[in-house]
This record gives structure tokens, C-alpha cells and sequence, in this order.
């Protein structure tokens, strides 16, 4: 399996072709099993830590390979319509989630306000649930999409076909948008929470 950081310096990070796109009634409601079987829903439509769910599904600690951090400035380097909640200028974070003994499981990518980044990733490798949880941050994961789509970079790093499933959502901390997070999930996962149909939209 190639390990390497699979992103390329023409392409600031890895977002999808969409075939389909869901709002906030999509996730509040949830979608047809027949599209979404009820445990990747569990996965991606709840608002627990995908970092704790992946250790518990693989049986293996969840690591994560810092792939890129990079100030963006104030633009809004092509993300979510919600980093302009997040204070600028903005730094841009790009990850891997993999098992211990290293098969990748999701790809994430986070823009947080630069000059306040290092009080809540004291240390960067760490996933992002795991150092706020060291300070006792509490949090709210505000789920504003999901996705369904495809991309070569990411068929390539995860060394599996799309079309893949993903999400972003925000986390508030103290009433304000703290971070915003986009990720995306290999299907290697089907071999825990079953196999996904075939994409029809």
C-alpha cells in the first residue's frame, strides 16, 4: 500500500466530484437504507468522535499522518460556505485517520483561525477529538452536509474505488465556530459496517 502523502502541489486539498449532495434535513432525518445502510449512517450522519468509532470498528488505535499545514490567508481556499464563520486568516490542516498498523481509513481536512490554532493542537499529530479532549474543551459537531462523489486522488491513497461517502460539519466551542472539518471516508470500512450499494441519484 503506498503510504506516501498522495497530495499533489497543484491541488491544495482533496475535495469530491459530486453525484449527489445532502443538507441539514438530510442529516437530521437520515436517507433511505436502500442508499445508506444504517450503520455507515451511524458513521456519518452522527455526531459522535469518527476517531473513537474507527478504533472501535478496527480493534486498533487510530493514528493520524499530518499530510499538510499551511496558512490560507482570507480567502476562502475553496472550502465550505462555513469557513467564513471561523475567524481569519485562516490555517488549513490536511490528515490522514489510519489503524495502527497503517491502513488508511478517512481523509480530513480543517481550517481553524491561525493566530488561536496551537491552545487547542498543542500537539499536531495528535487527532483533533484526542487534543481537545486532553483539555476539556467541550464541544458541539454541527453536521452542515454530506456527500457522495469521487475523486482519483483520493481512490488512489486510500487504494480503493469511489464513489466515496464524506461530511463537513463544524465544531463550536463556547457559542463559536472553533473549526471547520471536511472528511471523508474510505470504503474499506464495508468490510466492518457492510458492504454500500451502488450509488442511483
Amino acid at each position: 500500500m503506498n503510504l506516501s502523502p498522495a497530495v499533489s502541489p497543484s491541488l491544495a486539498w482533496h475535495s469530491l466530484d459530486l453525484l449527489w449532495q445532502g443538507d441539514q434535513h438530510d442529516v437530521r432525518h437520515g436517507l433511505p437504507h436502500s442508499i445508506l445502510p444504517p450503520p455507515w449512517q451511524i458513521l456519518i450522519l452522527g455526531d459522535g468522535s469518527p476517531t473513537r468509532h474507527l478504533q472501535l470498528l478496527t480493534g486498533e488505535k487510530t493514528e493520524v499522518d499530518v499530510i499538510d499545514m499551511a496558512p490560507v490567508g482570507p480567502r476562502d481556499d475553496g472550502a465550505p460556505p462555513q469557513i467564513d464563520t471561523v475567524p481569519s486568516p485562516h490555517l488549513r490542516r490536511q490528515v490522514w485517520l489510519r489503524t495502527q498498523s497503517g491502513q488508511r481509513l478517512a481523509y480530513a481536512v480543517s481550517w481553524w483561525d491561525a493566530s488561536h490554532v496551537d491552545e487547542y493542537l498543542q500537539n499536531r499529530n495528535l487527532p483533533i477529538w484526542d487534543s481537545l479532549s486532553r483539555l476539556h474543551t467541550e464541544l458541539y459537531r454541527d453536521i452542515q452536509a454530506i456527500y457522495c462523489g469521487h475523486n482519483r486522488a483520493l481512490a488512489d491513497a486510500f487504494d480503493q474505488e469511489g464513489p466515496f461517502w464524506g461530511r463537513h460539519y463544524l465544531f463550536w466551542h463556547d457559542r463559536k465556530p472553533l473549526t471547520l472539518i471536511y472528511e471523508i471516508f474510505s470504503p474499506y470500512l464495508s468490510r466492518y459496517l457492510g458492504e454500500l450499494p451502488r450509488a442511483k441519484f
